[in-house]
Parts: C-alpha cells; structure tokens; sequence
C-alpha cells in the first residue's frame, strides 16, 4: 500500500467531521480535492471506508478502525518532526487547549509569553461549555483543559492556577441596597441562567437549591457575555464568576450584592489525563506554568483580592 500521511490526515478529518465540506474547511482545501484524495485512499482497501446515504456521509465500522490506526501513525510521524526540531532547540507543534466559558478571561495571560517564546508552536484553543470539556478529556482531542470544577470519573492531572470567586451580581440599582440574605430579594425579580452543562450554571442551582430558594421567574443565556449584558439592562440577576466582570464593577455598570454564603469558591486548574503521552510543546507548556504561574497570577489578577 503506498498511500500518503497527506491521504491519512484528509481522511482523518472526514471522519472527525462526517463531511467532506467540513474536512475541507478545515484543511484549507477544496471540496473536490478532498473527495478525489479519499476516492485515491479507498483505493488501497477492499472494504468500504465510508458510505453515502440520503447525500449524508456515513463513516463505516472498518473506516472507523483505519482511523483510529491513522491518527496513531500521524502522532508518530508528528512526533518525528517535534523531536527534530527539539534536538535543534526549537519547540513546534499543535498545543491544543480548551476551557470553560469563562476561562477565556483566564487562560490568554498563561498562555501570551510562552507562545512568544515559542512562536513555531501552534495553538488552537476551544472555548465551550463543560460537557463538551469532558468529552474533549474523555477522547483525547486536547492536550490540556482549563477547568473551575474538576470532572468526576476521570483520571486527571493537575496545576492550580488561582481561585475562581462566584458573587450574586445585580445592576447599580443594587448599590448599597439593604440585602443581607438571598431571601431579602423581590420574589419577582428573574435570575438569569447558563445554558444547561455549564458549571457555572451547576454551581447557581446547587447554591439556590441549598437555599431553598423559589423563584418565579429565570432567563436561560448561552453565553457569560449574554448573561453580563442583560444583567446590566436590568433584565435580572445572576450568580457570575468574578473573572468576568472586574472591568464592568470598575466602571460601575455592575455591582455585587453582599449576601451570606456567598462568594462560592472553587478552583482554576490546568487539567490533562493521567498517562497522558506529551508532545514537546505539551511538556514545555506544563515547566512553563510551574515556573511562571505565580508571577502572572501577581501581575494580572491581583485585583481579585479587591473583591
């Protein structure tokens, strides 16, 4: 058999994908070149790879076996290419990181002066909520994740980074209200929601619940930027990590209500299956937070402790 590691990755991407479209987006190709590379590809098999139904792309039991030996054989020709470039003291590669909706706020001031330091390694990082970061975990797509709760069920390492603070917030009608008690707020008032999976969200209706809170209205936003905005349109309140929204309490568009039991507290962590197999950008990644994450943490977020 004499086909390419450019043939395995293409196919590759079809199956992660199921479309060719979408492979070819990805690889910056056309539709019609990625199509003749898979025909070529099928070629070398007497087993169909991939089937096509109802003009839907059905990857095969078997096609999903070359696959799997596919993305074997291009991490080891991958990791050719990285230990070369080691050796001769460069470090390249993909760092393939993601994080909860709120870590984005997080991890670009962990991430900026080691990829400066290293500009040949490429970064693709995935901002999602915490059901697809498990999923990313359990299959392997990422390298590292960046989490406030770690996921139950699964053999992780870790680097705490610093803590993550989650406050009741309001609109400055707000400002120095006579609220002690989450039972001291207008039943009428709508509290305003992540999308389900989200931690944040879990952690807002496991403090509402212990509270025995009964609320008669909620607004469901699928973003911490939606859920920001309305609260300052005074569409409701929310239950919002700190990280998010200095700027706006600095500028006095958003305030925090001082009630008991709160701030929650949790944890950012840098998160990765245990036995994980790292690349070297992987591995220069994790000496570079165990040197630097002290220092960053003091440039960046000392306003944290403000709050």
């Amino acid at each position: 058999m004499n086909y390419t590691l450019s043939q395995l990755n293409i196919f590759l991407k079809v199956v992660q994908h199921e479309s060719i479209t979408k492979a070819a987006s990805e690889l910056l190709l056309t539709q019609p070149a990625v199509s003749i590379q898979l025909k070529n590809f099928q070629a070398h098999f007497e087993l169909p790879l991939t089937q096509v139904v109802n003009r839907k792309l059905y990857v095969t039991d078997f096609g999903k076996e070359i696959a799997q030996a596919a993305e074997r054989i291009l991490n080891e020709a991958n990791e050719i290419n990285y230990k070369t470039a080691a050796y001769k003291g460069n470090i390249s590669g993909q760092l393939k990181i993601s994080v909860v909706s709120t870590g984005k706020y997080v991890i670009p001031y962990f991430l900026t002066e080691f990829l400066n330091a290293h500009p040949d390694i490429e970064l693709k990082l995935d901002v999602s909520n915490k059901s697809q970061i498990v999923s990313d975990l359990e299959s392997n797509a990422v390298d590292f994740s960046l989490v406030s709760v770690l996921p139950e069920k699964l053999n992780l390492e870790r680097i705490n980074l610093m803590k993550n603070k989650l406050y009741l917030v309001g609109n400055m009608d707000f400002v120095n209200s006579s609220i002690k008690s989450i039972h001291d707020l207008p039943t009428d008032i709508p509290f305003i929601f992540r999308e389900p999976g989200s931690a944040t969200r879990n952690a807002m209706e496991a403090f509402l619940n212990r509270q025995e809170i009964a609320f008669k209205r909620s607004i469901v936003l699928t973003s911490n930027e939606a859920v920001k905005q309305a609260v300052i349109a005074k569409l409701g309140i929310s239950i919002m990590p700190l990280i998010g929204i200095g700027n706006e309490l600095i500028n006095k568009q958003l305030c925090i209500i001082p009630i008991q039991n709160l701030p929650m507290t949790s944890e950012w962590n840098i998160v990765w299956t245990k036995g994980k197999r790292m690349f070297p950008a992987a591995k220069a990644f994790i000496e570079y937070l165990e040197r630097e994450k002290d220092q960053i943490i003091k440039t960046h977020f000392a306003w944290n402790n403000d709050f």
